[in-house]
This record gives C-alpha cells, sequence and structure tokens, in this order.
C-alpha cells in the first residue's frame, strides 16, 4: 500500500486508543451498530482483558482473526494493541491445509470468526487454538465480566510491555515460491503510517473513513483505519466490498475518505450512470492500481478525487505522488528513501524510460527492472523465516519484488511482479501453489502458471498446460475439477488457459516461465478463457484477442504485454 512516511515513531497505537475514552462522537458505525470512541476504547479493553486471560502463558501473543468487515475486527485490532498482542488477518478465501497452515504457521493460540466462516474450519487440524465465535451467546458470556474495564488498566502480557516495538500486525504477502509469509508490522510503524497518511493528506477528526476493502489486508488497515485511530476520525465498515452500495453507503455514513485496489474502481465504474452521482459527501480516495484513465473517469463520474500510492506490502519502499506527477507514473521516492531501478541480475541501474510522442514506452528492455531501496529500510522482517528476509535484504538493499521504470525527472512508473508472483484484485498469489492444485487433474502432464497483465490493473491467472498422450481438453470436465478442489480459492481459477504440446524449458530444465509471460495469450498454440464473471471455457478467437488488445490500449497498458 501507498504510504509516505517509512518510519516507525514514538506513539503506540495502543496509545491511540486510550486517547479515545470520553470520547463520545460517533467513532464506529457497522449496519445498524452505531458505537461512539468511548464505546470503542471500552469494548477494545473488554477483549484486551479477555485475551490476556485466554492466552497460555510462554506462547506467542498471536491471534488470528477470520472475519468479515464486522465491527468486532477493529475492536480486535485495538484489543490487541492494548494487550501487546500481535493479530494475523486470516484470508477466508483461502482453502484447507493452506488455511489451516496461516493459523498454525502465525502460532495463533486464539482464533476469533463468526459463524458464516466455521464451515471453513471444519476437519482441520488446529492443535492448541481456541475458537471465538462473535456472534454467539457463549462469546457474550465470556464477554461479560470484564465489562467495565478501562484501556488504561489493561495490563500488558507478562514479559511483553507495550512498546513502539511491539509486534501488532502479521499480514500475509506471497511470494515466488512456497506459501504466503507473514510480514510484521509494529505498533510504531503503524501509528506512523496513520499519522503520515492524516499529514499528507490533511485529515481531521471530523471526517468518516469507510472501510469497503478487506481487513485482513495491510490495505484497509494501514491506510483507512490508522489514519483514522490517529486522526480521532469515525470508522464506517462495509462487511464487503459492493459496487452497487457504494455511493448509498457514502451517503448514510457521511463518508469522505476510502482506500481502494484497482479491480474496486473498475465496478464502480460499470454501475449505471446517475444524476445524483455527486450527490455525496466524498471527497478523496487513496489506492494503487486504478490507473490513470479509472482515476480521471471516476473524478470525472462522482467529483472525488483518487490518489494513487506505492508502498511494498512489507514496507520497505514507498513512492510519493507530488502535484506534478506525471500522467501514469505513481509519484518519486519518498524523502527519506533511496530508492532506485536495477537490473535484478547485475544490481545496475538502469537507463532513464524514453517515451514516444504518444507516451509508448520505447525502451523497456533497458529501463525495466526491478525497484530497491538502497538507504535505510523500514521493513521489520518475516515470522518465521530467515531465508526469505535474507532474499528481501540482499546486498544490503531492500529488493521490492516488484518492476518499475523510471523517467528523466525520476518519476516511478509500474511496470509488474518480478518472478512468478500474481497480484489478482489486489491479492498476491504464488503460482507453485495453484500449479499444485491443477497438476492434480488426470488429463495434465504438465502445469506451469504464470501472469498477465489485466486490462485495467494488476494481474489475470494463466496456466499452460501439456496434456498427457492420448488425453484432449475438456473445457467442461477441466471446470468441474477446479469446482472440485477445496483448496482452490476464488482468486486462484486461470482467466487463461493455453493447451501446449510441451512446456518450453530452459537450459536446465526448468519450466521457461519468461517465455510464457512474453506470449501470454497471443500464442501459437490453443488458448482457452473465461470471459468476464463465465465460469466456463471457450476458445479464445481473433475476436476476442481484438477485444482484449483495445482494452489494454484505452487503460495505457498495451506496454505491458511483451512478447
Amino acid at each position: 500500500m501507498g504510504v509516505t512516511g517509512n518510519g516507525t515513531s514514538g506513539t503506540t497505537v495502543a496509545e491511540l486508543v486510550q486517547r479515545r475514552w470520553g470520547d463520545h462522537r460517533v467513532g464506529l458505525r457497522h449496519e445498524d451498530l452505531v458505537l461512539s470512541h468511548h464505546q470503542v476504547a471500552s469494548g477494545a479493553a473488554a477483549r484486551a482483558a479477555l485475551l490476556t486471560d485466554l492466552l497460555p502463558r510462554g506462547a506467542e501473543p498471536h491471534l488470528g482473526i477470520l472475519l468479515d468487515n464486522t465491527a468486532e475486527f477493529p475492536l480486535w485490532l485495538s484489543a490487541a494493541a492494548l494487550a501487546g498482542a500481535a493479530v494475523a488477518g486470516i484470508n477466508p478465501t483461502r482453502r484447507g491445509a493452506e488455511l489451516a497452515r496461516d493459523i498454525t504457521h502465525t502460532e495463533c493460540r486464539v482464533l476469533v470468526t463468526e459463524r458464516a466462516h466455521l464451515p471453513l474450519l471444519d476437519g482441520l487440524e488446529l492443535p492448541g487454538v481456541r475458537v471465538l465465535v462473535t456472534d454467539s451467546d457463549a462469546y457474550a458470556g465470556l464477554l461479560a465480566p470484564y465489562e467495565g474495564a478501562r484501556p488504561d488498566d489493561i495490563a500488558a502480557l507478562p514479559g511483553r510491555p507495550v512498546r513502539p516495538g511491539s509486534r501488532l500486525l502479521l499480514y500475509f504477502t506471497s511470494g515466488s515460491t512456497g506459501a504466503p509469509k507473514a510480514a510484521i508490522c509494529t505498533q510504531g510503524r503503524l501509528a506512523a503510517a496513520g499519522g503520515a497518511l492524516v499529514g499528507h493528506f490533511g485529515l481531521r477528526s471530523d471526517g468518516v473513513h469507510y472501510i469497503c476493502m478487506p481487513l485482513f489486508h495491510g490495505n484497509a488497515v494501514i491506510a483507512d483505519w490508522a489514519p483514522a485511530l490517529f486522526a480521532g476520525a469515525s470508522v464506517a465498515l462495509r462487511r464487503r466490498f459492493s459496487a452497487s452500495c457504494f455511493l448509498s453507503d457514502v451517503r448514510a455514513y457521511g463518508a469522505t475518505y476510502f482506500t481502494y485496489v484497482g479491480r474496486a474502481v473498475q465496478y464502480l465504474l460499470a454501475t449505471p450512470e446517475r444524476d445524483d452521482d455527486r450527490d455525496h459527501t466524498l471527497r478523496l480516495g487513496f489506492g494503487t492500481e486504478a490507473g490513470a484513465v479509472d482515476a480521471e473517469r471516476f473524478e470525472a463520474r462522482f467529483g472525488a478525487r483518487l490518489v494513487e500510492g506505492y508502498g511494498s506490502s512489507e514496507g520497505g519502499a514507498a513512492i510519493q505522488r507530488t502535484p506534478d506527477t506525471p500522467r501514469g507514473a505513481i509519484g518519486r521516492a519518498a524523502p527519506d528513501g533511496d530508492l532506485a531501478v536495477v537490473d535484478p541480475s547485475s544490481g545496475v541501474e538502469c537507463e532513464a524510460a524514453r517515451f514516444s510522442g504518444e507516451g509508448r514506452l520505447l525502451n523497456g528492455d533497458r529501463a525495466i527492472g526491478e525497484l530497491v531501496n538502497r538507504g535505510r529500510s523500514p521493513f521489520e522482517g518475516y515470522w518465521r523465516n530467515a531465508p526469505a528476509e535474507a532474499e528481501r535484504l540482499r546486498g544490503g538493499w531492500y529488493w521490492s519484488g516488484d518492476l518499475f521504470y523510471r523517467d528523466a525527472e525520476g518519476f516511478l512508473y509500474f511496470a509488474g511482479r518480478t518472478d512468478d508472483r500474481l497480484r489478482v484484485d489486489s491479492e498476491n498469489l504464488a503460482a507453485a501453489l495453484i500449479e499444485n492444485i491443477l497438476a492434480r487433474w488426470d488429463a495434465a502432464a504438465g502445469v506451469a502458471v504464470y501472469a498477465v497483465p489485466d486490462p485495467v490493473a494488476g494481474d489475470q491467472v494463466m496456466c499452460a498446460l501439456s496434456l498427457r498422450a492420448g488425453a484432449t481438453f475438456d473445457p467442461s470436465d477441466f471446470a468441474a475439477f477446479l469446482d472440485a478442489q477445496p483448496d482452490l480459492g476464488t482468486k486462484m481459477p486461470p482467466r487463461f488457459v493455453r493447451v501446449a504440446p510441451r512446456l518450453p524449458l530452459t537450459a536446465t530444465n526448468k519450466i521457461h516461465r519468461v517465455a510464457l509471460r512474453r506470449e501470454g495469450f497471443r500464442c501459437d498454440d490453443p488458448v482457452w478463457w473465461r470471459p468476464g464473471t463465465e465460469r466456463r471455457y471457450r476458445v479464445l478467437t481473433a475476436q476476442d484477442e481484438a477485444a482484449l488488445l483495445r482494452a489494454y490500449e484505452t487503460h495505457d497498458r498495451a506496454a505491458l504485454l511483451h512478447r
């Protein structure tokens, strides 16, 4: 998430929660529930007191939250801060053993969930994990003895004093191989991020922050909830993002600020236009991957400005947008950063980008490289993953894993992901996990999963399949197979399927992913795809390909298609 101001402040999130005690203005709204700031602080204190009694002595003070955006989510974030515990946001689109791994890897001894998500836990091995179901009578009974707790009276867990360096968030980010990594964010860094956004955007205590992005992601917590807490602004929650309900929510809550990802903006622009599209209080949206075209369309239609930002998920690099930022660029390095675009194989800085009169990148092969931070990095590490930390910080630099190019004026432009990571609807996916699932299909002899650019924002999932001798690609059978896989997350099914006689290999007999990504869906092999929201596959025709290419050109993303 793009947050300027990378450092760690001397303020803790616990202190920010304590400041709200005695503040009887509206602090939190969700559906029919309205809580004052004072009630939020009181509820957080009660949950913190319960948590300190539930967590086993000597165990890591970690709890998992498997919830939609209900009032319980920010209450437990605040409770963890008061108790000196850390929250692992658990993604409800994960399934089976991978979901269990997220919970056990982060050593959660308490898991807060709701009835709607209980089926996800059926059959999972979660030894030593206490499950709290927020919409149950048992949960209400557990909290009852702690009513009346005050946030400034909560004793931190033994041996865990609340300090700026105390862990508060363990949020998952996928890498190129293996399972997602849990990045660490301390109380000081989260408070600093909130304060930086308050200062940068002039956010005020009378504002209303609309949180429609999922709180298990850093986007919503770092860039929406934290600045609201820092400023003393009100928070309004939407259980799950809904384009059709967006404006009615904004009007009902009097929302002034929200965060987004590019796909959400696209969905909003796809809603029918109305004469009252500008009849609302919304003034600013902050997010990533909307693109210049859609940001301009959003402001023209709804009268609210969208500000694109960039910050690596782990906090190691941030880009600051300034008023003179050119169309299509993200901005320049934040004042406290020393960012460079380098060739990842040599470490040599790439040449400045050159553009045609129409704005097309002319020297992408020499200008595109990986974004690195050569200066002090606020990256705080991964939970129990020293090899991944070392890879991220190799050579004394922070390697973002993201591709960029830089113009002669120093403005940075996002160009995609390195290795085989995919970012679909703002979620980072690891190709290896999807490959392991697709390899179960009886007809498959070989599988490669990789990203192709989405015409609007982020990536789409593409796979190349080589088939067993005598097998043919049956689109209905393949779709039925995908539907039957319990651990295939909702973002994982391939949009495009390339059926190849054999997968391309490198000299070391590894799958040549670079070649596959470069060709994308414009290849000589048959390609099947799922247009729009369709669940079944059909052949990608020349007319389909032409329409897709026009969509890339409309959104200024044609340069990302490498062949």
